[in-house]
């Protein structure tokens, strides 16, 4: 039995296999996919993107392709019982600001392990979510092949 059995987990995915793999570490680690929320952040739409401006794009769209997205990967994978949401601002801090709202009691979080320039020139996600977390914050690393 864990010490976070019977928690509230929130799982913040991009949809990489790592990711994914997040999900069934918090759904092991909760003993219950129902404790389990998974979510989706994407960065907020700029008025002048040519999708805006010319093809119709909207948060709506982007939405409901997200959604179907995680429908089907997590049929795919075989994840089922957990609850998805998608989000729209900055990854880092809406992942906090979720935990707190939610009263959540764990953050799984998978990290790239990105170094050096490429982090420098990507950002970290993961180390957002740390540094603004209002609760514990798992992050699972992977190895470098």
């Amino acid at each position: 039995m864990s010490y976070f059995h019977g928690k509230k987990i929130l799982v913040p995915i991009d949809f990489s296999e790592t990711s994914l793999e997040a999900i069934k570490k918090a759904i092991e680690i909760a003993e219950d996919p129902a404790l389990v929320t998974v979510v989706h952040v994407m960065i907020p739409l700029d008025l002048v993107s040519p999708g805006v401006l010319f093809g119709g794009l909207t948060d709506e769209k982007r939405t409901d392709h997200v959604n179907k997205l995680a429908k089907k990967e997590f049929a795919k994978h075989q994840i089922e019982g957990i609850t998805f949401e998608t989000l729209i601002g900055d990854p880092g801090i809406k992942i906090a600001d979720y935990a707190k709202e939610k009263g959540m009691d764990l953050i799984v979080i998978p990290s790239h392990g990105y170094t050096g320039i490429t982090r420098l020139a990507l950002g970290s996600v993961a180390e957002r979510v740390l540094r603004h977390a209002p609760c514990p914050t798992l992050v699972l690393r992977q190895p470098k092949s």
